[in-house]
């Protein structure tokens, strides 16, 4: 859109720095530069974890993507990836009250973005990875979340995976469904279904009833190509054997008394047919989340005979999108001062969404909290941080309520900040 190249013009970008100390006569400057910050420096040399209380890294996180899977658009470089990164970046000040840093890289190998990675984090308190190609992505996802002592998340699967599992678990109350009975179809094998499987299998989903659907059809384990995916992506390759207990190869079996369809694929229209849906059980759960357009439109599924569907886009109901995720699970995981985030901490925050939707009374076309709800983040950011505490992963431990009550206060203070910005540029 064009509107969105004029405002950015406007404001010369979406994000800068401002000092939280103030300076107000020379004398100042002795206390934050040099001399008087050679104490801090010490104190910090004597114990790495005082760089949390005495510098800004305890608010601090890293947007760091090498722009090889950037939105629906494909590979096109770190340059072209910064406006999304800023983008984010303006998400997580404004909905979580943390200072995010877009950090575009120019590496092409996982282990060189890990190199990367690693030599960073002495600045910050948390990592998000962002929009990176399959399956480097798990590579490196896996590999930082193993060798550094912050958290490590990759939003395109752990922030997809949270939002799909807290709309489930409200969608499948309405539908009368049970996890463990629950035949699902993941349409898409790319890094939020491929995280989804796994995310839906810690809460109590079935692996066996899960059926993978790529480009070219179901995955099961005879077929020709799972001896590539076992060199060349093993995650999908863990899949191919552990899913589609029913043997199907083709998409009519795959959808044939399914439960829930989960498409995280290719935008639409008419990806997925309505003919697909009609084989599903009564009243299905239909997940469409691909943007800007859905694998199949809601009013198609719904002729279809879907009882719930859910896309990721703001104007249709129930959106699903990891916007609702990311800004509270780092509220929680900063302010706990965690060591990881691990799927518990994720199950954890999708749990507190379902649970605020249902106190503002499930609907079909409400079964998650809307991105303006800003109320949602700072429980999030509770539960995740209480969660961290339980699994011996926080540097802070407080009690449920504290936590809750240290996310309103810092995320409150953020949204005043940010109702201040025009001044200059009005």
């Amino acid at each position: 859109m064009l509107m969105s190249i004029e405002l950015v013009k406007k404001y010369e970008g979406k994000i800068e720095i401002y000092p939280k100390i103030p300076v107000r006569s020379y004398t100042d400057f002795s206390l934050i530069y040099t001399p008087g910050v050679a104490e801090v420096s010490r104190e910090i040399a004597k114990n790495k974890d005082k760089s949390f209380e005495l510098t800004s890294r305890w608010n601090s996180v890293a947007i760091v993507t090498d722009g090889t899977r950037v939105l629906g658009l494909g590979n096109i470089g770190p340059e072209a990836a910064m406006p999304v990164m800023e983008g984010k970046a303006v998400l997580f000040k404004y909905l979580g009250g943390v200072d995010a840093f877009p950090l575009p890289i120019n590496v092409r190998s996982a282990d060189d973005f890990v190199k990367v990675v690693k030599s960073m984090e002495p600045s910050f308190g948390g990592i998000n990875l962002e929009d990176i190609e399959s399956p480097k992505c798990f590579y490196i996802l896996e590999t930082l979340q193993q060798s550094l002592d912050i958290p490590v998340w990759h939003d395109d699967q752990q922030g997809t995976a949270a939002a799909i599992l807290a709309g489930l678990i409200n969608s499948m109350i309405l539908t009368n469904r049970t996890p463990e009975e629950s035949k699902v179809v993941l349409f898409g094998a790319g890094a939020a279904n491929i995280a989804t499987a796994r995310i839906l299998s810690s809460y109590g989903f079935k692996l066996g009833n899960m059926i993978i659907i790529d480009s070219k059809g179901p995955i099961y384990s005879e077929r020709e190509d799972v001896d590539h995916f076992m060199y060349h992506h093993r995650w999908k390759y863990d899949l191919a054997v552990k899913t589609n207990k029913f043997n199907a190869k083709e998409i009519e079996e795959a959808f044939k008394d399914a439960d829930i369809v989960i498409a995280a694929s290719s935008p639409g229209p008419d990806v997925i047919k309505k003919k697909w849906i009609s084989l599903m059980k009564s009243n299905p759960i239909v997940f469409a989340l691909a943007n800007p357009v859905p694998e199949i439109l809601p009013q198609d599924a719904i002729e279809a005979g879907a009882g719930i569907v859910a896309t990721g886009r703001s104007d249709f109901p129930n959106q699903v999108n990891n916007s609702l995720v990311f800004p509270g699970v780092f509220r929680g995981v900063l302010d706990s001062r965690a060591r990881k985030v691990t799927d518990e901490m994720t199950i954890a925050a999708s749990e507190t969404l379902a649970e605020y939707a249902r106190s503002k009374g499930l609907r079909k076309d409400y079964i998650i909290p809307r991105m303006d709800e800003w109320e949602v983040y700072y429980k999030v950011a509770s539960s995740v941080a209480t969660k961290a505490v339980e699994l011996g992963l926080a540097r802070i431990k407080m009690s449920k309520e504290e936590f809750e009550n240290i996310a309103k206060k810092r995320i409150l203070r953020s949204r005043k900040i940010m109702s201040l910005i025009d001044s200059d540029n009005e």
